[in-house]
Order: structure tokens, then sequence, then C-alpha cells
């Protein structure tokens, strides 16, 4: 069974029919700005890929990928849980350069997703990735480009209201970026869990940027798991705003500049992942083979519910929910896809 949160009075601003249609708007705008703003080219991408190369995101390293074996030679493949790992290698095939990238409409199947306002077993987002030189791994690339992506989502923002008026009685999303280390958020809030640090934060600042998130913190534990072979835990972080529907911080992108060799290196050990080295993709990263990228990830449907305003994300994509969900959602008004 789900967990559902019910906002009080809550009442969805768009009917389902204009909804599904101002789901289209955001994407075309969306897709325009972010590419603009990154300089981007849409490349197809795909559904599954290789089991044995390295190339899924592993994410914790404990979530099941849905597995599959091809009649016509028995390889086994995995359908993606993101394309963290893949965009880096197509960068390099598709001989992109400095300053060059790409974005792609990732779907992917998390079957032991918690289920929940929030999340979802199938998951959809702009996957993007960007070739960067060497001297541009530092940290103030990485904002830079945090605030490149934040205008995109506000000019989105301005564009979709004046197609649906009805949107105007949610508060504009802020473009000021308040940026903060995972370390200077526990100083802040001791004794608080990461979740609930990031509330109490984002109640005051409602555009944040959260830095350096996968290493251990003071306390012990990391602000949240990220996989040790795709963001330098020292140079990457998510993005969150203030939700003002549910009344939570609201992730919409996970993202950073990618390991160096050297960070890749240093990393694999921390996490205990030393038998990744053996990988393909993980070989060729080591050996300096792949080109020095920055990446992320935007989430289509938690982009479409901060922006429409919906509680739940059952009602901007369609997903597989158990009956008492349906139920509690029909009984409050909630229209479920």
């Amino acid at each position: 069974m789900s967990s559902i949160f019910i906002p009080e009075g809550y009442r969805p601003l768009l009917d389902l029919y204009d909804k599904q249609k101002a789901i289209g708007t955001i994407h075309t705008i969306f897709e325009e700005k972010l590419s603009e703003a990154l300089n981007l080219n849409r490349v197809s991408a795909p559904l599954f890929v290789e089991a044995g190369t390295g190339l899924n995101d592993d994410l914790n390293g404990v979530e099941r990928p849905v597995s599959f074996d091809i009649k016509e030679d028995g390889r086994t493949c995995q359908v993606v849980h993101s394309l963290a790992k893949w965009k880096r290698q197509a960068l390099k095939n598709y001989d992109y350069y400095p300053g060059n990238g790409l974005y792609a409409n990732m779907n992917a199947i998390r079957r032991d997703e918690e289920l929940d306002n929030l999340h979802s077993v199938y998951v959809d987002q702009w996957d993007w990735e960007k070739v960067i030189n060497e001297e541009d791994r530092t940290e103030a690339y990485l904002k830079d480009t945090v605030c490149a992506i934040v205008e995109a989502i506000c000019d989105t923002e301005i564009e979709l209201r004046k197609k649906y008026p009805q949107l105007r009685a949610l508060p504009f999303m802020d473009r000021n970026v308040s940026f903060i280390t995972s370390q200077e958020l526990e100083d802040m809030f001791p004794g608080k869990t990461s979740k609930e640090r990031e509330n109490a934060y984002l109640k005051d600042h409602h555009t944040t940027f959260i830095m350096k998130i996968g290493g251990a913190l003071a306390s012990g534990k990391p602000h949240d798991g990220r996989a040790p072979d795709y963001d330098d835990w020292d140079l990457n972080g998510d993005i969150l705003v203030w939700n003002n529907v549910l009344g939570i911080a609201f992730e919409l992108s996970s993202m950073g500049i990618r390991v160096s060799p050297e960070s890749l290196d240093r990393q694999l050990s921390i996490a205990g992942c030393d038998d990744r080295r053996s990988l393909p993709f993980h070989k060729a990263l080591l050996a300096g083979e792949l080109p020095y990228t920055i990446g992320g990830g935007i989430g289509q449907s938690r982009l479409c519910m901060m922006l429409l305003g919906a509680a739940h994300i059952g009602e901007v994509q369609s997903a597989v929910w158990d009956e008492e969900t349906h139920t509690v959602c029909r009984d409050n008004g909630i229209p479920i896809l």
C-alpha cells in the first residue's frame, strides 16, 4: 500500500482535458528552454542496456533492475534506472566537444520504489549531459549551470500561465537560488533527518541547491545515497523548491560534475564497489578514455506536478497504484490517471 497525503481543501486547477494539453505544453516549452540554456541537442535513448557493461545506473546498489533475456542470443538486458552513465559514453561515441551536450527523454522502471505522492514505479525525466573542459570542474561552473536550469524552469512557468490563466492562483517559483552544502545543513539542524533538514531550510529559501551529496557527513551518514560512479561527491547536488500544495521541500533534479578517473577511483573504494573496476564502462573511465562532463536528470512528472499545482504524481503520469490509493484519491477529488 502506498502512503498518501491529502492537502486540506485541495482541488485541481485544471480539468483532465486541459491538464493533458498543459503537460504537452510544458514538455515543448521546457525542452526548448533547457536546450538553449545549456547548448544541448536531443538524442534517442535506450529503454534498456545490456547487463554487465556497467552502463546502468545502480542507484544505491540494492534496487533490483527489471531484467529479461533476448531470444536470439540469450543476452541479458536491464531496463534502465537512469541514463547517468550511458550519456557519457554517448558523448564520446557521437564526438561531442566541450560546451556542447545532449538530452534525452528517459523512461525507467524502479520496481523497489516506495510509493507516495511523489514516487511512482514509473520514472520519467529529461536526462542531460554536456562535455566540459577539465578546468571547468569547479564549484563556480556547477553553480552557473544550476542557475541556468532554474531560469529555464521559471521562463517555462511564465509562458505556461499565459496559456492557462487558472494557474495564476499558484505562487511563482523563486528564481533566486540559495546554495548550501549538505554538511552546513546538518550543522544548522542537528538531530534532524535529511528530509526534516530540507523541509526546515526550504521554508525560508524556496529554491535551493544542496551541494556535496554522497559522502559521509560528520554524523557518519550521507545526506542521501548517490552511486559512486557518475557524480563527483564534492561537485554535485540536488535542486529543490518549496511545494506550496504539499508544504514540503520538493526535489526537481539531481545533477553534478561527473567523476574524473581520480575521483572515481576514490569513490569506488569508499563505497566498497571495487568489483565495478572490471566493467567496460569503468575501465574506460579509469583509463581516461571518456570526456569530462556535467549532467543530471530533471523529473518530467515532478516538474509538471509543480507547475500545475498537482498534489499527487498520479495526476500527471499514468502508472500502477493499489486500490486503496485509487479510492482515497477519488474520495478526496484527486483524479489519478
